[in-house]
C-alpha cells in the first residue's frame, strides 16, 4: 500500500525514476538533493520504498555498499539486471537472452529465479576498456 505522496518523497522518487538505471548509496542521494530534502526524509523515504517494493536495496559488489534501485517503472518489473562494478550503471539484460538462463537454470539446477530479485554483477564494456 502506498504511503501518502509528501513533497520531500516526491522530489525523492522523481530522482529516482530518472537514475533507473543506476544503484546509487543513500550517501549519494542525500548530497544529489541536499537543497531540496534532508538526510534524515532520505533515509526515512527509501526505507519506506523498499517496504512497499519500489525500490530495491542492495549490498554493492566487494565494497558492502547499500545501494538502492528504483524499479517501480513498468521497465524493470520482472527484469534480471547487469550491474557494472566499477561505474555501479545497472541496465536491463536482454529478455531474449533472460529467459534463455532462467529457463536453463530452472532444467539442469531445478531452481526457480526470481527476475524481479536478480543482479548479476560484472563489468560493461565502457570500464573493461579503460
Amino acid at each position: 500500500m502506498s504511503k501518502y505522496m509528501t513533497k520531500q518523497r516526491k522530489i525523492l522518487t522523481d530522482y529516482l525514476a530518472q537514475h533507473t538505471d543506476e544503484s546509487i548509496s543513500a550517501g549519494q542521494i542525500a548530497e544529489a538533493l541536499a537543497d531540496t530534502i534532508s538526510k534524515s526524509a532520505v533515509y526515512r523515504n527509501l526505507s519506506a520504498l523498499e517496504a512497499e517494493g519500489k525500490i530495491r536495496r542492495v549490498v554493492s559488489g566487494n565494497s558492502r555498499e547499500v545501494v538502492y534501485q528504483y524499479v517501480d517503472g513498468h521497465d524493470c518489473k520482472g527484469c534480471l539486471h547487469l550491474s557494472c562494478t566499477k561505474c555501479g550503471k545497472t541496465v536491463h539484460m536482454q529478455k531474449q537472452i533472460a529467459d534463455t538462463l532462467v529457463d536453463s537454470v530452472a532444467a539442469n539446477d531445478n531452481f526457480s529465479i526470481d527476475k524481479g530479485e536478480t543482479v548479476i554483477y560484472g563489468v560493461c564494456a565502457k570500464c573493461a576498456k579503460a
